[in-house]
């Protein structure tokens, strides 16, 4: 049984080439990848390519926990669309004008081992983090 992809979205007050490196960028991406203050993005990779692979080490401040968010590009559309694997499954970045700014819609497959609503808070708490950051480039 497959399940539904999980659906996150926010609205940057930022051009799409903005936006877009924001979300590619490593040295962005530490500033916003993480779901809550109380942890941090100390390091993050990206070989932006279809094959390429990217890696943000996620970290709670405190050091009592931390993982590896990482996978592989499966296709790239600069400014327009970012699909990758990470595991054993899949999602798909959306950059989408919208007026003076930029829709960003992020698609996932999700796990099994924490609820969906959990996922989706978790995730979209990361992109709302990220439309604050890109929002002031």
């Amino acid at each position: 049984m497959t399940q539904e992809r999980i659906l996150v979205e926010t609205l940057v007050d930022a051009p799409i080439d903005d936006a877009w490196k924001a979300y590619t960028v490593p040295e962005h991406v530490m500033r916003w990848n993480f779901a809550s203050d109380d942890w941090h993005c100390p390091s993050a990779s990206a070989d932006l390519r279809d094959g390429g692979k990217f890696t943000a080490r996620m970290e709670a401040k405190d050091g009592s926990m931390g993982f590896d968010f990482e996978g592989t590009y499966t296709s790239i559309v600069e400014n327009e669309r970012i699909e990758y694997r990470f595991g054993d499954r899949q999602a798909i970045v959306e950059f989408l004008p919208s007026g003076t700014g930029t829709l960003v819609r992020v698609s996932f497959d999700p796990e099994n081992e924490f609820p969906l609503d959990q996922q989706r808070s978790g995730w979209q708490a990361i992109l709302d983090n990220y439309a604050r950051h890109a929002s002031r480039l």
